[in-house]
């Protein structure tokens, strides 16, 4: 195959939209060009992945931690290299997990290693409107996302106030010079105006990726993770549990919901009802389910929920007794 190789971002704190813009994209994604979606979630469940809609993509899936800290940078690179030696699509969108800090993004796709295979073109920070502002008062990696961003999306604008919006862009602009602001529901921006391989087939230059070796992969990546400027430490104290879901009944999953304690940031779950198959999502002390039809490759990942917060919230969350409705989930339990 020919070519360098687009590379989008979309970051954003935890529940603020991104795998419905990156579903945006892939239906909007022209079916002569190659796309490649490199999936991060900072628990050690792939839920996201089994969201995305389309089951024909090229997929990489890094769980475990962000693709930005040393605990999966090794997993980060070895992937970017196998995409640019044996798949080599024309565009990789990478959706990173919601305490990413990207700051070092450009720095890794340079990498003499993939030889210039990969041209950054834009970083979209999703932005929830509504829990923002809390998660900027919390979170120190809300600032670095707004601070290496290139396009802002305010999603989720129709549950919130104009003063609320206003305040979410003000706090934007003491961090980025130059703030380009799209207001949305449901992630909804013109994507052509950002990926032009959404508008039409452009013409490149011819570009091979020659073959890396392993001592030269593994060079390259023991010099990035002893760079002393590099953003290698997770920006803030957040671990996951993982529980299993026992009942039978909605009405059963709601109650047990009012017990989470405060500090738990965020949950996703799949779980079933005498009434079908539902997505679960809880934002910062909000939560909301609603039906999905159950694809095959959400059968493993059925009746487990995630939850992602402090270290004292999980302890908490681990003490509560949910009547035989949820149970820890031992082999993914981790503090």
């Amino acid at each position: 195959m020919t070519g360098t190789t687009a590379v989008y971002l979309i970051s954003g704190f935890l529940g603020s939209g991104k795998t419905t813009f990156l579903n945006r994209i892939i239906h909007a994604f022209p079916d002569n060009r190659s796309l490649m979606i490199l999936m991060n979630e900072f628990g050690e469940m792939g839920l996201d992945g089994a969201l995305v809609e389309n089951d024909d993509l090229d997929m990489l899936e890094i769980s475990k931690g962000s693709i930005f800290c040393v605990c999966v940078k090794t997993d980060f690179i070895k992937g970017l290299m196998n995409i640019a030696q044996n798949i080599q699509p024309d565009v990789l969108i990478i959706e990173a997990t919601g305490v990413a800090n990207p700051s070092d993004l450009k720095r890794d796709l340079r990498l003499s290693i993939f030889k210039n295979r990969f041209q950054l073109r834009e970083q979209f920070c999703i932005i929830d409107a509504v829990n923002f502002e809390d998660a900027y008062d919390t979170f120190t990696s809300v600032e670095r996302q707004m601070e290496s961003a290139t396009v802002f999306i305010v999603n989720k604008i129709d549950a919130a106030d104009a003063g609320t919006i206003q305040r979410v862009k003000q706090i934007v602009r003491r961090h980025h010079p130059d703030p380009e602001f799209h207001e949305t529901v449901f992630a909804d921006i013109p994507l052509g105006k950002f990926l032009p391989e959404v508008k039409e087939a452009e013409t490149r230059d011819v570009h091979e990726t020659g073959p890396v070796s392993n001592e030269a992969l593994g060079a390259a990546i023991n010099e990035l993770l002893q760079d002393p400027g590099a953003s290698m430490t997770p920006p803030d104290r957040l671990v996951s549990a993982s529980f299993l879901w026992k009942g039978t009944y909605c009405s059963q999953f709601e109650e047990m919901m009012t017990l989470i304690p405060d500090g738990v940031v965020r949950a996703k779950g799949l779980f079933e009802t005498s009434t079908g198959s539902h997505l679960f999502n809880w934002v910062m002390g909000r939560g909301k389910f609603e039906k999905v039809i159950q694809k095959e490759k959400m059968a493993s990942l059925m009746n487990r929920i995630v939850f992602i917060g402090p270290p004292e919230a999980m302890e908490a969350l681990g003490r509560i007794d949910f009547r035989g409705l949820m149970q820890k989930d031992l082999h993914l339990f981790h503090l």
